[in-house]
């Protein structure tokens, strides 16, 4: 269709309410910081309770919306975070980050990554290796459950404590060395520290023997977006340079990455 014929003149000619509807019950459900029922949908769109059903229902058969934990309330569903992968690769959030992943990545000797989450889980979308020693095992694509990643705890910061209980209400916690967060309540307290600190320094969270620094990475609206690390060997991190340099690397990296995503923090 020519732009040209999309006028006001015509609107009423080929603007469609019920698409119209859907779409703003998607945004209500995006916007809510907790799932909703059928009739607190219908109160924020000001739609009857049986249209809104007719709209969830369609919405859920599409994979656009699905059912919560407690089935009586529904979120945004799978289908809607592909849309949201497809954006983000077309408005290119891994090349916004690239340089100065690689700058990172430069200045510290040591592998950089970009992740965003996808519900309960760490999706990597960049990996910058390093030019010697240790390549990183991590590529893009993989996936790390988020309680028992820095980068998540980060990430998970932005919910309120009721939405994290909800979120890991069902989800059995698994050890992926001693110092993994073995259940809600150290998940938790990991979530505060990294949220009060605005950096994660660790080691052997992931693995055994491995360290990393991650610092978060936010968007024009002050949401965090996503998360980016160094991570490596402990043998990888300079003994003979201060934590600080480490630091400093990433949260200048992280500013730079915010500040082209219209961040203004």
């Amino acid at each position: 269709m020519n732009t040209e014929v999309i006028t006001d003149k015509n609107h009423s000619i080929y603007f469609v309410p019920g698409l119209q509807r859907g779409l703003r019950l998607l945004e209500v459900v995006a916007r809510s910081d907790k799932p909703l029922s059928v009739t607190e949908v219908a109160q924020r769109l000001e739609l009857s309770r049986s249209s809104a059903f007719r709209l969830v229902y369609t919405l859920q058969f599409m994979g656009f919306l699905q059912p919560s934990s407690d089935q009586r309330t529904f979120q945004l569903g799978a289908r809607v975070l592909n849309l949201g992968f497809s954006f983000l690769a077309k408005q290119d959030i891994i090349q916004i980050a690239k340089r100065d992943l690689e700058s990172l990545r430069d200045a510290t000797g040591i592998s950089a990554h970009l992740a965003i989450r996808d519900s309960l889980e760490v999706l990597f979308l960049d990996c910058v290796q390093t030019r010697t020693g240790f390549l990183s095992n991590v590529n893009v694509g993989t996936r790390l459950p988020a309680y028992a990643s820095p980068m998540g705890w980060l990430m998970l910061s932005e919910l309120p404590n009721r939405e994290l209980a909800s979120l890991y209400k069902d989800v059995k916690f698994e050890r992926l060395t001693e110092k993994t967060p073995s259940d809600l309540g150290e998940l938790m307290q990991a979530i505060a520290r990294a949220s009060a600190d605005g950096y994660v320094f660790s080691h052997g969270i992931v693995e055994q023997g491995g360290s990393s620094v991650t610092a978060p990475i936010f968007e024009s609206s002050g949401s965090i977006v996503a998360a980016i690390d160094i991570s490596g060997p402990e043998s990888a991190f300079d003994g003979e340079k201060p934590e600080k340099t480490y630091v400093d690397a990433i949260l200048n990296a992280a500013s730079a990455i915010s500040a082209r995503l219209g961040y203004r923090g």
